[in-house]
């Protein structure tokens, strides 16, 4: 039988405790990371979904109101609003929350007294909100853009501190419409 010397039988503990923090922030580094990829991969998805729909001439028209829920439906753990879903686009959401748009190309900085066509063809057309453009229906063939603005948030103290507590994950599909 092996005979253990003195202060060995907590050395263990002590290299444990030195490594372990090392670890575990590395540990949560990736659970954050794969966190932010699973969001960009949703965004992105989420859009083409929105595209498809809005594009389609199917009776009867989409509109914003129905592709909304369709955003919704895709974007699983994620909250998405549609604060001005004309644009202008501005501005960052609130943290881990997303905001929806189908805009004219190019997408719409600034208010505009007269927008382009900017939403599916069977939305009604509706005056400027305040700080929103108005909806103008497209019809032919108008060229919309999707775009969603997703304001993600690490949960890892370190993380949150190198990238400034939030990551603005954007994603743009551009279609034309067919109705």
């Amino acid at each position: 039988m092996r005979r253990e010397r003195r202060g060995e039988k907590s050395q263990a503990l002590v290299e444990f405790a030195l490594v372990a923090p090392v670890l575990l922030l590395l540990s949560f580094g990736i659970i954050d990371f794969g966190r932010a990829l699973y969001f960009y991969v949703t965004i992105g998805n989420t859009a083409r979904e929105v595209a498809r729909y809005a594009e389609s001439a199917t009776l009867p028209m989409p509109t914003f109101a129905s592709a909304y829920p369709l955003a919704a439906a895709h974007s699983a753990g994620m909250t998405l609003l549609a604060p001005c879903p004309a644009g202008p686009v501005t501005g960052i959401p609130n943290s881990n929350q997303g905001w929806l748009f189908i805009t004219e190309v190019p997408v719409p900085t600034v208010i505009e007294a007269s927008p382009a066509a900017n939403a599916p063809g069977g939305d009604t057309p509706a005056a400027a909100a305040g700080s929103c453009n108005a909806v103008v229906p497209a019809s032919g063939r108008t060229t919309l853009e999707v775009t969603i603005i997703y304001n993600f948030s690490p949960v890892t103290p370190l993380v949150s501190n190198a990238v400034g507590n939030r990551i603005i994950l954007t994603s743009h599909v551009t279609f034309t419409t067919e109705y």
